[in-house]
């Protein structure tokens, strides 16, 4: 069977993958934090890990995407 030509490497998957794991982590780490009633005003909203450490995971995420889909290959060969 012959070899399938794939856009990417198993280095690029990798990074894929990574990036798709912290972009996840990073809006769960962000949800949460309403209020018990539907009405009164929880300041749960405001705590440090939704405004600064989610953000700051999904942005990280989002970079190693961009670095996984621009990265060249090492596997893939410059002269056919």
């Amino acid at each position: 069977m012959a070899k399938r030509d794939f856009a990417f490497g198993k280095e690029n998957f990798i990074l894929i993958g990574v990036a798709i794991v912290f972009i996840v982590v990073g809006f769960m780490l962000m949800s949460g934090g309403k209020s018990v009633d539907g009405v009164s005003f929880n300041p749960e909203i405001f705590s440090t890990r939704r405004i600064v450490v989610a953000p700051v995971i999904t942005v990280l995420g989002f970079m190693i995407m961009i670095l996984g889909i621009l990265r060249k290959s090492k596997s893939k060969e410059v002269g056919e």
